[in-house]
């Protein structure tokens, strides 16, 4: 069985902001839902997630850029058991400051489940030469990019859509 897929909002969003990625998964076939999150430092959003979001097989875990940084980091912590990663326009630092990264992703080799990154190459939160290096920090991870997009994936999001959910199947196969 397919991993169910947990997701959380960039930071001026809210679960609602994430139904076209739910409801878009659901009629792939891959049960989803939107997490609310709070408005703070992805750290503290942590505590939130992990007592919204069970943990063990068949879950899966991302979200859009801050809603991504807060799954990620729960999925680093070594008593949390995920499934997968799924990361969309993951937010590697803030806009002009490149030299933020290794702290957004300092806790990266710390996921041990495959993790798929989808992000576009013009994305002002994710220079992409330095998301090319990043993931290298992953031990199981794909990246997917696309050229011309900045911060959202809207316009691609049917095809992401089906990366995520052939991803997930090959994921659900390997267990």
């Amino acid at each position: 069985m397919t991993a169910r897929l947990y997701l959380g909002h960039g930071a001026s969003g809210n679960a609602a902001s994430m139904l076209p990625h739910v409801d878009g998964l659901k009629r792939r076939g891959i049960e989803a839902e939107a997490i609310d999150l709070p408005k703070r430092k992805a750290e503290d959003a942590v505590p939130v997630w992990t007592s919204s979001v069970p943990d063990g097989p068949g879950v899966a875990v991302g979200g859009h850029s801050y809603g991504g940084r807060v799954a990620s980091l729960a999925a680093a912590d070594p008593e949390r058991r995920y499934d997968a990663v799924v990361l969309f326009s993951y937010p590697l630092h803030p806009p002009g400051r490149p030299e933020r990264t290794m702290a957004r992703v300092a806790h990266w080799p710390a996921i041990s489940c495959p993790v798929l990154l989808i992000s576009g190459e013009s994305d002002p939160f994710a220079r992409i030469e330095l998301l090319n290096e990043s993931v290298k920090l992953l031990p199981d991870a794909r990246l997917v990019t696309y050229p011309k997009l900045g911060h959202t994936l809207k316009p691609v999001l049917p095809e992401v859509l089906d990366l995520v959910a052939a991803f997930l199947t090959e994921v659900s196969e390997r267990r």
